[in-house]
C-alpha cells in the first residue's frame, strides 16, 4: 500500500476529482474536548490500493451512532451528529451551572461514476476512526504492464 500522492498521470480523469477535495482543503483540528463551541472538519485519510480506496476519518470521541454514510448518485456523505449536555446543580437541586455543547460535520466525495462499487461500500468505527471502504471495478484496477513480443 503506497501514501496517496497527488498525481496528474491518471489514466481515468475522472478519478483525480475523487481527491481533489481533500488535497485542496486546509486541514482542520478536531475538537478534542466535549466542551469546546469551534466549528471544525476532522482530518480525513485516503489510500488508493489496487482494489480499493481507504477512507479513515480522525473523529474521537464519537461513536458509530453518531454517523450516518450516504451514497447518493455519485456522491459520499460522511456526516456525524453529537450532543452532550453538562448539568451542574446545588443542594437543593437548583442549577448552578447548565451547559449544552452540539458538535457536527459533513464532509462530501465525488465518487467516479462507473469506477467504484456504490453497492459494496463498508463503514466501521474504531478507536476514534470511522473507516470506511469503497470497492474498484475492474476496469479501475491498475493492469500489471503487458509485456510485448518482438518478432
Amino acid at each position: 500500500m503506497g501514501t496517496l500522492m497527488k498525481n496528474d498521470r491518471s489514466f481515468f480523469p475522472a478519478i483525480p476529482s475523487f481527491f481533489d477535495d481533500m488535497l485542496t482543503r486546509d486541514w482542520f483540528n478536531w475538537p478534542l474536548t466535549h466542551n469546546s463551541s469551534s466549528v471544525s472538519v476532522p482530518a480525513v485519510n485516503i489510500k488508493e490500493t489496487n482494489d480499493t480506496y481507504e477512507l479513515e476519518v480522525a473523529a474521537p470521541g464519537m461513536s458509530k451512532e453518531d454517523f450516518k454514510v450516504e451514497l447518493d448518485n455519485n456522491l459520499l456523505v460522511i456526516s456525524a451528529q453529537k450532543e452532550s449536555r453538562h448539568e451542574e446543580k446545588d443542594e437543593r437541586g437548583n442549577f448552578a451551572r447548565r451547559e449544552f455543547n452540539y458538535q457536527s460535520f459533513s464532509r462530501s466525495f465525488s465518487l467516479p461514476e462507473r469506477l467504484v462499487k456504490g453497492e459494496e461500500i463498508s463503514a466501521k468505527y474504531s478507536d476514534g476512526i470511522l473507516y470506511i471502504s469503497v470497492p474498484k471495478t475492474e476496469e479501475a484496477k491498475v493492469k500489471p504492464a503487458k509485456q510485448i513480443e518482438i518478432h
